[in-house]
């Protein structure tokens, strides 16, 4: 039983070595790209909404290389799936809610 108990710690110490530099990485972009707005960022963001909106009035829009378009396409999907996902686990069932 000590053998196992031996090799189990040992194996886990060795799991943990070569994870570490892997977690590293993931906690330095996760301080970066999870953290909320702060208040100095509110005009950077009204500014880009407004953006956005000049953009699809003046039909900008139509000069975007294909790279662009598909990134947009791309981050508008992902909003798109991240909200559905939200209201999956807000109703607590995949289709319908309960009555």
């Amino acid at each position: 039983m000590a053998g196992v108990a031996t090799k189990g710690s040992s194996l886990i110490n060795r799991l943990l070595v070569q994870a570490r530099p892997q977690l590293d990485v993931f906690l330095k972009y996760a301080k970066v790209e999870l953290t909320p707005p702060t208040p100095a960022d509110i005009p950077a963001i009204r500014q880009s909404i407004g953006n956005i909106i000049k953009g699809a009035k003046t039909g900008s829009y139509k000069n975007l290389s294909v790279r662009e378009a598909w990134l947009n396409t791309l981050v508008t999907a992902e909003v798109i799936f991240w909200f559905y996902i939200g209201e999956c686990i807000g109703k607590r069932h995949l289709v319908g809610y309960k009555v």
